[in-house]
């Protein structure tokens, strides 16, 4: 266990935060087969609801970094909270109207509240503490994060997975009668869980109202940074480490998450599992389970061995497992894939924190940026559907391991920090 520090306090109250989007994030898993089945759709068209979720990282994360600038930590924290229960709360008349459109423009709205909510605490909890033990903080963290992830596949299982999901051809023997009956009782399966979310997220939002959080600013960052004798201080896109960051997190997060929005139907497939889609649901958990496990052995390893090597490490071995589960089968297949989940763990707090590093006054700029890169979870999921569809579900995970693959050159060389790009080309005249 790490020492306690002034700041112990201010840290078990934000992981809440870390575990309540990790679980909003993860019901997604579940609503994939679910709305699948309601709206009778092919993979890249159910793809969608990934898209529409973090596409919300690329319009709302710099605007985010801005705001949480100009209003503080605390606010943004707040203001998160809150829209992503105003997000939750549209689930509801989504349901009620049976409308894929409106279940994805509820699903924007809750991920611009979790978007904000991401730029404010991850700076913030950076912030707290020493600058050298920051990646250790975040993976802690994250650990809380993963612990949502966990239990998310394993609830929406039991409240939106409750009836048995029909197969296409299943859909296609039913009269119009019986599919609209089917449509509307599966729809409201959704109501409850996410109104309840709503009412829980509305509540923290309340508690951060009246906590007093201590303030913090980027001074020791500055400091760091003031020591780069050639940094001009003029944006955040000028370190080059930071860009190269922000490509590895679009790529982590888009192979994390399309691995998650397929792993039901992956163990569903006769060569792997067979698993139903409730059974399968609660096998999701334990691919985010080896997430938390991973981020819980990652905080003293973080402190002993440099992120970069560990990111390397941890990059390769995802990768191939990644591969062994695309030409396998059987349950070796099942539980290398499921495997993936512990070697992601350090990934994003790992990555985020390298490439926010020597960024002064700029990390609030650069934490937008990062954030507007997991813009990767709506992009890279949907073209692994688009390859599902046309060469099968299983030969698709390649997209995954391509991913890997740089996770592992950024964390051996493109995290290294080099002067920003408009001052190396200020000294070079």
């Amino acid at each position: 266990m790490p020492a306690k520090t002034p700041y112990s306090g201010s840290l078990s109250i934000l992981t809440s935060l870390f575990f309540m989007w990790g679980f909003v994030t993860c019901l997604n898993d579940v609503l994939i087969p679910h709305l699948k089945s309601l709206f009778i759709l092919d993979y890249a068209e159910v793809m969608l609801v990934q898209f529409s979720f973090f596409a919300a990282y690329l319009l709302v994360s710099v605007p985010s970094g801005y705001f949480v600038e100009r209003l503080g930590y605390q606010i943004g924290i707040i203001t998160g909270l809150a829209a992503a229960g105003i997000g939750c709360l549209l689930f509801y008349p989504a349901a009620e109207r049976l409308s894929y459109p409106l279940f994805l423009g509820a699903l924007f709205v809750l991920a611009s509240g979790i978007t904000l909510l991401q730029v404010s605490a991850n700076p913030y909890v950076a912030a707290l503490g020493s600058p050298e033990t920051a990646a250790s903080r975040l993976t802690l963290t994250q650990a809380f994060n993963s612990l949502g992830t966990t239990l998310a596949p394993y609830f929406g299982g039991l409240f939106i997975l409750t009836l048995p999901v029909k197969t296409p051809d299943e859909l296609k023997s039913l009269n119009a009668g019986a599919l609209a009956a089917y449509q509307s009782t599966q729809a409201r399966l959704v109501e409850m869980p996410y109104v309840s979310l709503a009412a829980i997220l509305l509540v923290i939002a309340l508690i951060f109202t009246v906590i007093p959080l201590p303030r913090v600013n980027s001074h020791a960052n500055e400091q760091e940074a003031a020591r780069r004798p050639t940094d001009d201080h003029r944006s955040a896109w000028h370190y080059r480490h930071l860009l190269l960051g922000a490509l590895g997190i679009f790529v982590y997060v888009g192979a994390e998450v399309a691995i998650g929005s397929f792993l039901i139907g992956y163990l569903g497939e006769p060569n792997i599992a067979g698993l139903s889609a409730q059974a399968a649901s609660r096998h999701v958990s334990f691919y985010w389970g080896g997430a938390m496990l991973g981020r819980f052995a990652g905080v003293p390893l973080m402190r002993t061995v440099p992120a970069g090597k560990l990111l390397t490490v941890n990059a390769l071995a995802a990768g191939g497992l990644t591969l062994f589960a695309m030409f396998g089968d059987g349950l070796p297949a099942m539980w290398a894939i499921l495997s993936v989940g512990f070697f992601n763990s350090i990934m994003f707090p790992t990555i985020f924190s390298l490439a926010i590093q020597g960024l002064g006054k700029h990390t609030g700029q650069g934490s937008g940026i990062l954030c507007s890169a997991i813009v990767g979870g709506a992009i890279l999921p949907v073209i692994q559907g688009l390859f599902a569809d046309r060469i099968g579900l299983q030969p698709a995970f390649f997209v995954p391991a391509l991913c890997y693959g740089y996770i592992a050159y950024y964390g051996w060389y493109g995290s290294r920090p080099a002067a920003p790009k408009a001052a190396c080309l200020a000294s070079s005249k």
